[in-house]
């Protein structure tokens, strides 16, 4: 067997077996090494590792980390879902729309999917099941709502998608992240509205539409921290890593001061959890550099990058190829591990076939985020369930339903690139 197969067959193997993916990567790269070059070569294990994170952008993926624990406890979700409600009013699928516009608000604060899912999980599901919704509707619904946050900046995933591809301006990454988030936000309201008019969900008024006024002047300084984020971005008042300080900051004081729901003893609770959080996914991108190390070396990643380019050569049909391809992963393994493993071999075909790079991260954005409530692993599914007190198998019909619909959005950038490139263009940033 070639050096190739014993690395990915090991990691495969590995998998399979349950072991964690940071430690299957490292020890597949690791009997790569062995094979085709090798044991003395694993002196190199240390300097791969140690270079896999040793890399600026990647301190602003704690701090977001943080940023997400943070508003999803500050007593932020709370005012944004009470602003929504007094804008929209009650109808017929009036709470499924602020569920979906309160992601995608609460996505441009931490780019992290499973904090928002938690936090507007918590807020909006009493309110749906008294107004009529089936819980693993809203806990579905929720769920892929919050799977945007990946695609709104700032986004953790797209942090590490530019690592992946030194030369990339982040800042037109998150710009070009915005629109199709929003599509994708979008997409989820068309079958929510019809089920809700189908099935007459909301059809009485159970609660009092609250006074516009008072909710916005409540909701104002939540409201101001996507601004203050991404104006400092476009403004070039900080770069993406400090506005990951800016955004912890922000929402310490929003926490503490002005909403006043966090005490001393949840803020420790925070960094405890987030120090934690930042350490698996660190440990995962360490111990990757040694599988990236091993097949780039070996030239296993150009040897399999041949192979699907073998498959044909029309760019379409291997475009969305890949596409299905990232979609089954992001069924398995979490966003992180899913650019650590395939962003190198991926990288030989956006240059064969000169796609541009910031619009394909953004279509792997997507896709992952569709892999985020998709079972069988769904991370934002299982917390939203969890959240609901439902099992995760009742949710299985309403989130294909949902993946259906988000992945005719992913279509529709896939046809029509400008929908992801006009922004970061049009705001000034290099988008090649």
């Amino acid at each position: 067997m070639s050096p190739d197969l014993w690395m990915l067959v090991s990691f495969g193997i590995c998998l399979l077996i349950g072991m964690p993916v940071a430690f299957a990567l490292g020890l597949g790269g690791a009997i790569g090494i062995i094979m085709g070059l090798s044991p003395d070569m694993l002196s190199t294990l240390g300097m791969n590792t140690y270079n896999s994170i040793a890399k600026y952008p990647l301190i602003a993926i704690p701090l977001f980390i943080l940023t997400g624990l943070i508003f999803e406890r500050a007593g932020v979700a709370a005012s944004l879902v009470t602003f929504a409600q007094s804008l929209i009013g009650q109808r017929h699928g009036g709470l499924a729309l602020v569920a979906v516009l309160v992601c995608l608000i609460m996505g441009g604060m931490s780019g992290s999917g499973p904090a928002d899912a938690a936090a507007v999980a918590m807020v909006m599901l009493p309110s749906m099941s008294k107004a009529g919704y089936p819980r693993p509707f809203s806990a579905s619904l929720i769920a892929a709502a919050s799977s945007t946050a990946i695609l709104i900046p700032p986004s953790i995933a797209l942090i590490l998608y530019s690592v992946m591809m030194p030369g990339l301006d982040l800042r037109a990454l998150f710009a070009a992240g915005l629109f199709p988030g929003i599509l994708a936000g979008a997409s989820l309201l068309v079958p929510a509205y019809l089920l809700a008019k189908r099935n007459g969900w909301e059809a009485e008024k159970t609660e009092e539409r609250p006074p516009i006024k008072q909710s916005f002047v409540k909701a104002l300084p939540a409201l101001f921290a996507p601004v203050i984020i991404l104006g400092g971005l476009r403004s070039g008042l900080f770069t993406p890593t400090e506005a990951a300080v800016v955004a912890v900051t922000y929402g310490l004081i929003l926490g503490t001061l002005i909403y006043r729901q966090l005490t001393w003893r949840a803020l420790l609770e925070m960094f405890n959890e987030a120090a934690k959080i930042s350490g698996v996914v660190l440990l995962i991108i360490a111990l990757a550099g040694i599988f990236a190390w091993a097949g780039t070396t070996l030239g296993t990643f150009t040897r399999l990058a041949e192979a699907i380019l073998s498959i044909s050569d029309n760019s379409w049909t291997l475009l969305l190829l890949v596409m299905i391809l990232v979609l089954l992963a992001g069924m398995l393994l979490d966003a992180i591990s899913i650019y650590l493993i395939l962003t190198p071999v991926l990288v030989p075909l956006i240059n064969h076939f000169e796609w541009n790079p910031i619009w394909f991260g953004i279509l792997l954005a997507m896709n992952i985020a569709i892999g985020q409530f998709t079972p069988p692993v769904a991370v934002n599914l299982m917390v939203t369930t969890k959240v609901a007190n439902i099992r995760l198998e009742h949710t299985f019909g309403w989130a294909m339903l949902f993946m259906v619909t988000m992945f005719s959005a992913l279509i529709l950038v896939m046809i029509f690139p400008g929908i992801a490139l006009w922004l970061p263009e049009y705001l000034g940033f290099s988008i090649d």
